[in-house]
């Protein structure tokens, strides 16, 4: 059971792909780290040694931005945007896409439950 930044990584996968499991590690960077390292990106997490679990540690923390910190970055960035009123920052603050897609139809992730407005159904005949 490794722990890499505060983060417990899967045993039974490949190293590389229990490297993706730390917020701000993808594939591409996660190979960098491995062949930084001198680490097989193949083997299995359990079968690491503690030396180069370590040395991936060090890696990690010495070139990369991870976790917390990055996640304050980025929020930091968005916080940024919402207080200089710029159009991203009212987007954020909306809840709506800022990144340009269209929100007449689709959006839903962002928008929420899809609300109908009352009185556009047509009524049923009433019985006299």
């Amino acid at each position: 059971m490794a722990r890499i930044s505060g983060i417990t990584i899967p045993n039974e996968k490949q190293i590389w792909v229990s490297l993706t499991y730390v917020y701000g590690i993808g594939p591409k960077t996660s190979y960098e780290i491995l062949t930084k390292a001198q680490v097989e990106p193949t083997i299995r997490t359990k079968d690491l040694t503690d030396a180069e679990i370590s040395r991936i540690q060090e890696i990690i923390s010495n070139q990369y931005t991870v976790e917390g910190e990055l996640q304050r970055v980025v929020s930091g960035n968005i916080k940024r945007l919402k207080d200089i009123k710029s159009y991203r920052g009212v987007r954020h603050s909306s809840n709506l896409p800022t990144r340009g897609q269209r929100t007449k139809t689709n959006a839903r992730t962002r928008r929420g439950k899809k609300l109908t407005v009352s009185g556009t159904a047509k009524k049923a005949p009433s019985k006299t």
